[in-house]
């Protein structure tokens, strides 16, 4: 999507050790109005699935699924990664490897929320090695629910993930995807996703 494209390549900050800063438009400071286009983009890539839910995890997911969302007119499910003393007890439960933060996640998500009936597109901010998305997948695998596809902002292609998760099958749209990016030059290569 050129528009996140031209985004990124403006606000966008590399960081050594492959890290992509962007949290002046999408995962700190949200630019709504923005966000809004890659919501609708996201129901344009996935307009003849039969989606009924959204499923992302806290806590920069939630922003894009929920602009998605009003775009599909679906709920948002969000899979946390602690649970309080108000969360239900009975939950579908895995365990996720956050490649930011170097940690292990358990991620619940409440079996009300996820069953055999629901439809689901998994939405989230960044893709690098496809931990968090896995983790997702399996949370909608437990609740017996369908996979209709997967929807990212922005994917590393270099790490590997979204690779991974097209040759197991599943329909998977990055919005951009960096091939290759520079910390000293502050270069960017996006590579074009087929259609």
């Amino acid at each position: 999507m050129k528009l996140l494209e031209e985004k990124i390549l403006k606000d966008g900050v590399i960081k050594s050790g492959n890290v992509l800063k962007v949290d002046s438009f999408l995962n700190h400071q949200i630019d709504v109005p923005f966000i809004a286009e890659l919501g609708k983009e996201f129901k344009r890539q996935f307009a003849d699935c039969p989606i009924n839910k959204i499923l992302t995890i806290e806590a920069s997911g939630i922003g894009i699924a929920c602009v998605a969302a009003m775009s599909f007119g679906v709920p948002v499910v969000f899979a946390k990664k602690t649970t309080g003393s108000n969360m239900d007890k009975d939950v579908y439960f895995t365990q996720i490897y956050s490649y930011t933060h170097s940690k292990t996640n358990d991620v619940v998500v409440s079996k009300r929320f996820l069953n055999k009936n629901d439809h689901v597109l998994i939405i989230d901010d960044f893709l690098a090695n496809g931990c968090a998305l896995e983790g997702l997948i399996d949370i909608v695998r437990q609740a017996g629910g369908t996979v209709e596809g997967i929807g990212v902002a922005i994917e590393k292609g270099f790490q590997g993930g979204g690779d991974k998760l097209r040759a197991m099958g599943f329909n998977l749209h990055s919005l951009a995807i960096i091939d290759k990016m520079d910390a000293a030059s502050g270069v960017i290569h996006f590579r074009q996703e087929q259609e």
